[in-house]
């Protein structure tokens, strides 16, 4: 469980990875371009394959990297979970310039390159895979660390209607994609409506350009780490390029998933001003 934080050696383990300069040329790429194959990586830094291999691996062990598979390849992007984390959890232990270089290294790394809007973010939980499930789904969960509540039966295909913020929304095309108990959940991201422009006071403009994007989806992966710790994967893809909303919840994914991690291992969200 090296890529959590909450686990022991976490955090030594981040600023191994990060000591390396090969390996902040591999971040930087990805920062860069996000989303990109081994064979991509090399090419672009002019690096050996196998020492792309081997730097990717301490990457993704420290929780740095995430992966994820399409087809036959493995497409690699940013994850802010480690840094994320140490702001969260760390931060009152280091004196200002480091707390500014972290600021730095957490939104670079949260930043969605717009020419591959995809936002990848894996983390480890202290719980079990019936548990993280129903606070992916549970309104008594979802409210406390969300702000938000699902209508639904959870059957794919089923309609969803969202309660996010106190807004109702409601739409024929957000609907349940997966619901794989324990294991894996997807569904439709919700429609941008007036209601919710006024609740989060977006202009006219801001509005028109949101709910003018093709729908996008969100996929949460559970998988079983070691006893009593699982591994959160969320994949939020779909977006069409120079997508506003990708850049939106690229910032707003990290907060929301930390406060869940909170919720479940403390039995408290993180406060709205964390």
């Amino acid at each position: 469980m090296s890529g959590n934080l909450g686990t022991g050696a976490g955090m030594d383990e981040v600023f191994k990875a990060l000591a390396d300069p090969s390996r902040r040329a591999l971040l930087d790429s990805l920062n860069a371009r996000n989303g990109q194959t081994l064979r991509e990586l090399c090419a672009g830094l002019d690096m050996a394959r196998q020492s792309v291999s081997k730097h990717l691996a301490v990457l993704e062990e420290a929780g740095l990297v995430a992966t994820v598979r399409r087809g036959r390849e493995k497409l690699h992007y940013l994850n802010a979970a480690p840094v994320h984390e140490i702001a969260h959890r760390w931060i009152s232990r280091y004196d200002q310039a480091r707390v500014q270089a972290l600021a730095d290294l957490k939104l670079a790394l949260e930043e969605t390159p717009m020419d591959a809007p995809t936002f990848v973010y894996t983390t480890y939980i202290r719980t079990t895979p019936q548990k993280l499930w129903q606070a992916l789904t549970d309104p008594a969960f979802t409210r406390r660390y969300w702000a938000t509540e699902f209508i639904t039966d959870w059957s794919v295909g089923s309609p969803m209607t969202w309660d996010n913020h106190g807004v109702l929304i409601s739409d024929p095309e957000q609907v349940v994609l997966e619901a794989d108990p324990y294991s894996r959940l997807s569904y439709t991201w919700h429609a941008i409506t007036p209601e919710l422009a006024k609740r989060f006071g977006w202009d006219e403009e801001m509005l028109a350009r949101l709910s003018g994007e093709a729908r996008s989806k969100v996929t949460f992966t559970i998988e079983e780490a070691a006893q009593q710790v699982v591994k959160l994967t969320v994949v939020h893809d779909g977006f069409e390029s120079g997508s506003s909303l990708a850049e939106m919840v690229s910032h707003g994914w990290p907060n929301v998933v930390a406060s869940l991690k909170s919720l479940l291992e403390t039995g408290e969200p993180l406060p709205d001003d964390a």
